[in-house]
Formats: C-alpha cells, sequence, structure tokens
C-alpha cells in the first residue's frame, strides 16, 4: 500500500514529544485523517491531557480514543503470563513485553471500527516493541499497513525532533529542553503499566556502571524499607489471585495493591543484560514489585497442587512460553497451544499462600489447599501406617539397572 492510498491511520499516541511530532509527520507525509488512542494501562501518569493535544494538533474529538484498559489488561494478559510462571532468561518479568499485544488489539479494534487502512507507533528500529507491535497487528489483521516513522523519516537526533517540533508548533515541555530552549539530555528511556517500570540508555548503557539510587521511581531502596516484617496471605483460585488477606478484589485492584506493599519493602528491583530480539545486547532496569510477590507466591501454591511431573514438564515449557512473549507471539497458535496446555494444570491451584515482606525479600512462610497433593501420612519422618519403607530397594535397583549392566561389561570405558 502506497502513502497515497492511505486514508485513515490509528496512532498509538502518548500525548508526549514524539508521538506529537509523528502525529504531525503523518498528517504532512500521508495526508492522511489521523486517529489517536491512548491506552491507561495503569502507567501511573494522566492521561486525559492526550485529549487535549491530540485536538490542539486538529483532531476530530470523536477520533481521539483514550481506554481505561487496566483491568483487561491484567485479567486477560498478566494473569495468564503469571499462571505460567513466565520469566525471561531467568530474571526479566516481562512487564513492557507482555502490554505490547494488547495495544496492538486496540489498534487494530479503532481501526475496523473507524475504517482506517493503517495503524503507527513511535518504537524505534532498535528495539523489539516494533517487533511487538507490527506481528500483533498482522496477526488479528493481515492486510493492515504499518506505518514505523522512525524507520521512514530522517529526524534522528534530539536536536532534530525539536526543530521539527519548533517548526510546526508542537508543544515542547520543559523537561526536553533547558532554559535556553536548548535540548536537554535525554532522560531514561522509560516505560511503565500497572504491571512494571523499566528504564535503558544514558548512565545504564555501560553494563558496569551501578544504577542511580535516584532512578528508582517505584521502590523503595532496600536498605531505607521498614524495619518490621509485614505478612499478608493471598488467596488463589483456578491458579489466579482472587483475595489479599481475605479480601476479594478484581485483578487490577489487586495488583495494584500488591505493588503499594512491594514498593513500602523494597521488592522487585532487576538489573540485567537481555538478549533482544533484533540481535543485540541491552542493559535494563526494571521495578516489579507486585509481580514479583505474585510469581514467588504462585509456585508455592503450585508446589502442594500440582504433580510432579505435570509440575516439571510445565517448568520445562516455560522458557519457550516467554520467548515467545519476549518476541510478539501473544497471537502466535503456538503460544495458545502452550496457554491451553498451561490453564489445564491450573484447575486445583487453589488455596492460600502466606508471605513475609521485609527488606526487598518475598519469604513464603506457608501455604494451604484442600486439593492438596502433600499428605502428611507419607510425608512424615516420624513412624507411618501407609509407606513401607523396605519398597525402595527394588525401586533403586531397578532405576540403577542400566548402570549395573554397563558396569559389567570390561570393554567399555
Amino acid at each position: 500500500m502506497s502513502k497515497k492510498d492511505v486514508k485513515k491511520v490509528v496512532l498509538a499516541y502518548s500525548g508526549g514529544l514524539d508521538t506529537s511530532i509523528i502525529l504531525k509527520w503523518l498528517q504532512d507525509e500521508y495526508k492522511a485523517e489521523v486517529i489517536t488512542f491512548t491506552a491507561d494501562l495503569g502507567q501511573g501518569e494522566e492521561v486525559e491531557p492526550a485529549r487535549v493535544k491530540a485536538i490542539a494538533c486538529g483532531i476530530k474529538p470523536e477520533n481521539v480514543y483514550i481506554l481505561d484498559i487496566k483491568e483487561e489488561f491484567v485479567k486477560d494478559y498478566v494473569f495468564p503470563m503469571f499462571r505460567a510462571n513466565a520469566i525471561y532468561e531467568g530474571e526479566y518479568l516481562l512487564g513492557t513485553s507482555i502490554a505490547r499485544p494488547l495495544i496492538a488489539k486496540k489498534l487494530i479494534d479503532i481501526a475496523n471500527e473507524t475504517g482506517a487502512d493503517a495503524v503507527s507507533h513511535g518504537a524505534t528500529g532498535k528495539g523489539n516493541d516494533q517487533v511487538r507491535f507490527e506481528i500483533g497487528a498482522l496477526a488479528l489483521r493481515p492486510d493492515i499497513k504499518v506505518i514505523a516513522p522512525w524507520r521512514e523519516w530522517d529526524l534522528n537526533s534530539r536536536e532534530s525532533l525539536l526543530e521539527y517540533a519548533r517548526k510546526n508548533g508542537i508543544e515542547i515541555s520543559q523537561k526536553h529542553v533547558d532554559e535556553n530552549g536548548n535540548p536537554k539530555v535525554s532522560p531514561y528511556s522509560m516505560d511503565a503499566n500497572l504491571l512494571h517500570i523499566s528504564y535503558e540508555g544514558l548512565h545504564l548503557e555501560n553494563p558496569n556502571n551501578e544504577p542511580e539510587e535516584s532512578m528508582w521511581l517505584w521502590t523503595t531502596a532496600p536498605e531505607k524499607a521498614p524495619d518490621e516484617a509485614e505478612y499478608l496471605t493471598l488467596t488463589y483460585k483456578n491458579g489466579d489471585p482472587v483475595a489479599i488477606d481475605g479480601v476479594e478484589m478484581s485483578p487490577a485492584t489487586l495488583l495494584a495493591k500488591l505493588n503499594e506493599l512491594g514498593n513500602k519493602h523494597g521488592i522487585g528491583r532487576v538489573d540485567i543484560v537481555e538478549n533482544r530480539y533484533v540481535g543485540m545486547k541491552a542493559r535494563g532496569c526494571y521495578e516489579t514489585p507486585g509481580g514479583t510477590i505474585m510469581l514467588k507466591a504462585h509456585r508455592a501454591i503450585e508446589s502442594i497442587c500440582l504433580d510432579r511431573e505435570a509440575a516439571h514438564l510445565k517448568d520445562e515449557l516455560m522458557p519457550r512460553y516467554a520467548k515467545l512473549i519476549y518476541q510478539g507471539y501473544w497471537f502466535s497458535p503456538e503460544r495458545e497451544m502452550l496457554q491451553a496446555a498451561i490453564d489445564a494444570t491450573q484447575k486445583n491451584v487453589e488455596g492460600t499462600v502466606k508471605i513475609k515482606l521485609y527488606k526487598g525479600n518475598v519469604t513464603v512462610v506457608g501455604r494451604d489447599s484442600k486439593r492438596s497433593l502433600y499428605n502428611d501420612a507419607y510425608s512424615t519422618f516420624e513412624k507411618d501406617e501407609v509407606y513401607n519403607q523396605k519398597d525402595a530397594e527394588g525401586f533403586i535397583r531397578l532405576n540403577a539397572l542400566r548402570f549395573i549392566i554397563a558396569g559389567k561389561n570390561p570393554n567399555r570405558e
């Protein structure tokens, strides 16, 4: 589809400098009607100002979409991912990755509703997000045109972006320029939603530099966290948390509460060098306070409710599942296949987990379930009436038989 064929485009729009420039650039370069979509994913910033900015840029009021999708995000994306205990490369809880398919879905929903020919995003050509947005969009609507300005325009520096904004009367926030109107050093590249906040760039580009304490926005430094531990009980049903300390909550409300508790106790900071899908390594720092608590609690309730082999197979599948999410394949048949298998394991995952929070640590101190497979009659170290210890001898010899046979062959090294 050529530029002249694009009549309407839906833009993922934050109202910030970059997407405001993209909005104007789309109007000028594509001569298209622009529809803006701003998602409230619990990022902690007001989203309504985006409406005022979009209208000031000539967008029709009916073409400004601002959607509160926090509950859908947690219920239909975060919770299914946590049923899998998904974690990328051993540490990353996939906070940015899991938000992108929902944004892509909403872009396509709006495009279908408004008859748009294209969607657009502000992801750069170096990162993972361009892949996640575009694979997601094309999986849902194969004929959609995706416009990625960072891969098309020649605005390849902060100075050129600011100059474009000045020439076109685009509002420039003071955070981008100094008192003389000159470009400030860029802040960290950050992304936030109800699950996490991420930081990249600047000081972090040297993987040997310790993150500055002032960078962290969501969590108390563990050294400054309360000196007294705090206990909480999470209730699970079908693998999802449904209540804290017996109080039932909606998915988004529950995660927000866990974020509050994790923040207080300095929980959820991660500093990693990860392998991006596009090829390079990148250093990123993340704060995922509520998610860190949920992961620990979910594994604890699974430990008494899941069959051994089901649990082990699930752990073997998890890295592949996490990689699919990281690389943008949420809507793929293979992710859906894995999700069906994972969800099937969760029908008996219910009960309570008691957690202790203390200076950056999440410690499981109790777990209970009416569906538990833990049976103290078999597990006790005291006298029992159900387990014949002599049975273990034959079990061991049969499992060792291949080693015994191999050891009797004098020609083997």
